[in-house]
């Protein structure tokens, strides 16, 4: 288990000294990952491919004491591609698709094992969850670097009683509040990001489980809230690294003496990453976080991730 942590930790960081190295200083041109920080818009005609790949996975999780208690690993693998255009003149809206790809693997299976995709009823799942139609906004006309992104997630992977966790089957609303500034002569930047997101659907307590897979409905009817920041360097315009945090809270709304869902959490990470300007349409991203604290089951893993990004 040590050396696969070692061997991940090994790639994000190799990925970000490669960045590095090569990075040209160029103060005169601005590349996309300067310029097109997620709280600014595409113009019209313009699109964004992002192709985001995570792993977390998670030796420990607290108990409904919010202790920290040693579990066998448990690993999850999201692949997360958004696509978005510009459709404005004024480049204030833009629209797009954006469906997820997961894979998840229990009782104790080394965390690579999740990159197999297997999907069966005793520890392995994986397959297409989620699509969702999203669109982003500028609000506000003299305020570029403030923006949303609201987006729908809705379900479409298969009902599977008594299987292993794959996803949250329910619907889910979510928007995401961008805000950045640049200063220091535009080698630093900061970047903030709240988030807010509602499940709906079936509560765990009225799922059949003869039919239905009760461990996906643990959050349905809850708001889900997570705050980050991202503090940024840029060492030249074609490459930057990062540290970041993040205070996350998953609240139910369901009245339980009704029958509702009342399950709560909440977590604190820390990060840091990297990314770098291939080519005038390219960049890649590599980062690690690792969740410092949890309150009531909330698992101790930590994530590492790497994501490709075409802007044209």
């Amino acid at each position: 288990m040590k050396s696969t942590k070692i061997k991940l930790l090994t790639l994000v960081g190799s990925i970000l000294l490669t960045s590095l190295s090569y990075a040209q200083e160029d103060a005169d041109n601005r590349s996309n990952i300067q310029e097109f920080t997620p709280s600014k818009l595409l113009r019209k005609g313009q699109w964004d491919i992002k192709f985001f790949n995570s792993i977390y996975t998670q030796t420990r999780r607290t108990d409904e004491n919010s202790k920290s208690q040693k579990i066998d690993r448990e690993t999850f693998f999201t692949n997360t591609t958004e696509i978005f255009t510009g459709v404005s003149e004024s480049s204030r809206v833009n629209v797009g698709l954006v469906f997820q790809v997961r894979a998840n693997t229990y009782g104790g299976a080394g965390a690579l094992n999740v990159l197999s995709f297997e999907d069966n009823t005793t520890d392995a799942r994986s397959g297409l969850t989620t699509i969702a139609p999203s669109i982003r906004v500028q609000p506000f006309k003299n305020v570029a670097n403030f923006s949303f992104t609201s987006s729908f997630f809705i379900p479409v992977f298969e009902d599977v009683p008594n299987a292993p966790y794959l996803d949250k089957r329910s619907f889910f609303w979510e928007t995401k509040f961008f805000y950045d500034k640049t200063f220091g002569g535009n080698k630093w930047q900061i970047f903030t990001e709240a988030d807010f997101g509602f499940n709906f659907g079936e509560s765990r307590q009225d799922a059949d489980p003869a039919t239905e897979n009760v461990s996906e409905r643990f959050a349905n009817n809850s708001l889900f809230l997570p705050l980050s920041a991202f503090l940024s360097y840029f060492p030249s315009s074609k490459s930057t690294v990062f540290v970041n945090t993040q205070q996350a809270f998953l609240i139910g709304y369901d009245n339980p003496d009704n029958g509702g869902n009342n399950f709560s959490q909440n977590s604190t990470a820390f990060g840091l990453g990297g990314k770098y300007q291939l080519t005038e349409v390219l960049n890649v991203e590599a980062s690690f976080s690792s969740i410092v604290r949890g309150h009531n089951f909330q698992g101790l893993g930590q994530t590492f991730s790497i994501g490709l990004r075409a802007l044209f």
